[in-house]
């Protein structure tokens, strides 16, 4: 019998796990930082209706980076 030194397929999923959740919510707070910056944008060019829908954008884009981020703690908290 032999032992099994390295679960490859736990690793390789874990692997793919974390390159997936490091790039996607790298790219979803990027969207939030540029809803940010649009807002201020437009808000002195008086753009009200575009500033609304670009702080709009920010902050979902926000809420989803900051639930990405408690869906992990608990993923990990949990096993």
């Amino acid at each position: 019998m032999f032992a099994v030194v390295v679960e490859t397929r736990e690793l390789l999923e874990t692997v793919i796990a974390s390159m997936v959740a490091g790039v996607g919510i790298t790219a979803v707070f990027s969207v939030a930082i540029w809803g940010a910056a649009r807002f201020v944008e437009l808000s002195r060019s008086d753009r009200p209706a575009a500033a609304a829908g670009a702080a709009a954008i920010g902050v979902l884009s926000l809420a989803l980076t900051l639930g990405a981020v408690v869906l992990g703690l608990v993923v990990m908290i949990s096993n």
